[in-house]
């Protein structure tokens, strides 16, 4: 029996083992409250600092910079409310169609109580209209939220052409980079970004562990109210454990950045693997600007739960979109926005590879997704892209 083949770390990363050996004395051996003045206090305060200078040192920010959180949603929405509640004369909210529903369902919230929401669309690469954005901008704009990477297809907004125009209207910039972190060199210093959101567990971590980036004079009022913890921007006692293991998988992603051209050149040939042997496949979003990791196939005729199903008999995890919409009967909200007809969107795969992904691995899932692609296309319904029932869905129209 072969092991098990995992190609979704978009949705969540094995943690590595070196963060499990740091993290382990915090759960067993030095459970003080880092709050404390005792001696159990003062040694577990001592692993926060560090925790905290290892993440800052990974995207080039200051320790002072750095507030833990619980995820990716958290930080999210800490900072989109921070900065309205910064500036409560300004009610407009900027962000995309192609947000992770951390955002997107928070702005539709914020909709509710009043705030104008605008959502940038995208082309068929996937990719952002300055002009659009340069044309929504306005000076009662409080804060522009774009993802840095998009989870599904990879796809890499200009962040900092962006974050230029952003700051040209005096509006406040958040960045969720939980895709990119750890995949993409940062430099926070020298950029654009007030507010920037991490999460542990796409970087080899555990989950339950983020951190947000606030740039230093950028005001940030708390959305958590309670104890003095974390500079009084975030109350509740801090997870150490995870903060410690956190610190460390942000110390390994830095130390693996140079690698994650191999994981590009085992996602290059997984791709053109697929593509030379399967007819009627394609890739989804921009192939050029996007992330080393990030593979987003669709392949025409073909229902994408089915070829997630057969892959899995052979050990193979790939996904057909966000874990966190993961359930939904709906097609993924980000494929819609490229304008995808309705024969790929509802059968499109994300692979996404990690430094743990073998050439090995890749040779197995090229020796067996031809197989499943044809015996599935054999029994598909959707093979005629004149049938009269698909002519009538909305989405049946190719861009």
């Amino acid at each position: 029996m072969n092991e098990p083949i995992y190609f979704d770390n978009n949705a969540t990363t094995k943690i590595d083992e070196e963060v499990i050996a740091t993290m382990l004395p915090y759960l067993q051996t030095y459970y003080g409250n880092p709050s404390s003045m005792h001696t159990f206090g003062g040694q577990v305060g001592r692993a926060v600092r560090e925790a905290r200078g290892q993440v800052a040192s990974l995207l080039g920010a200051q320790e002072s910079e750095i507030i833990f959180t619980s995820c990716g949603t958290e930080g999210d929405n800490a900072a989109i409310l921070a900065a309205l509640k910064a500036q409560p004369n300004k009610k407009q909210i900027i962000t995309t169609k192609v947000e992770h529903p951390a955002v997107l369902n928070l702005c539709r919230k914020l909709e509710k109580e009043g705030y104008v929401v605008t959502y940038l669309g995208v082309d068929s690469k996937g990719q952002l209209d300055l002009g659009e954005l340069e044309a929504a901008l306005t000076n009662d704009t409080a804060v522009v939220s774009i993802m840095y990477a998009n989870n599904e297809t990879g796809v890499v907004f200009p962040i900092e052409e962006i974050g230029q125009r952003v700051k040209a209207y005096g509006a406040l910039f958040h960045v969720d980079a939980v895709q990119a972190v750890g995949k993409i060199p940062f430099n926070l210093e020298t950029s654009s970004i007030d507010f920037l959101t991490l999460s542990g567990h796409k970087i080899h971590a555990p989950k339950g562990i983020g951190a947000l980036y606030v740039r230093k004079g950028v005001r940030f009022r708390p959305h958590l109210i309670g104890g003095h913890q974390e500079r009084g921007r975030r109350g509740g006692t801090e997870n150490v454990p995870a903060i410690v293991a956190l610190g460390k998988a942000a110390e390994l992603a830095r130390k693996h950045l140079p690698s994650v051209a191999e994981e590009q050149r085992l996602r290059d040939k997984l791709e053109q693997g697929i593509l030379a042997t399967i007819p009627d496949a394609a890739v989804n979003g921009d192939p050029i600007n996007r992330l080393p990791n990030t593979s987003n196939i669709g392949f025409k005729y073909i229902e994408g739960e089915a070829i997630l199903l057969s892959l899995d008999q052979y050990g193979i995890c790939a996904s057909s979109g966000s874990a966190c919409t993961s359930g939904s009967l709906e097609p993924s909200h980000v494929l819609q926005a490229l304008g995808l007809p309705y024969t790929v969107l509802h059968g499109s795969i994300r692979f996404s590879l990690s430094r743990f992904t073998t050439e090995a691995e890749i040779d197995r899932a090229l020796d067996v997704l031809p197989r499943i692609i044809n015996r599935l296309r054999d029994l598909s319904p959707f093979n005629n892209d004149n049938a009269d029932w698909l002519k009538e869905q909305s989405l049946a129209v190719s861009h």
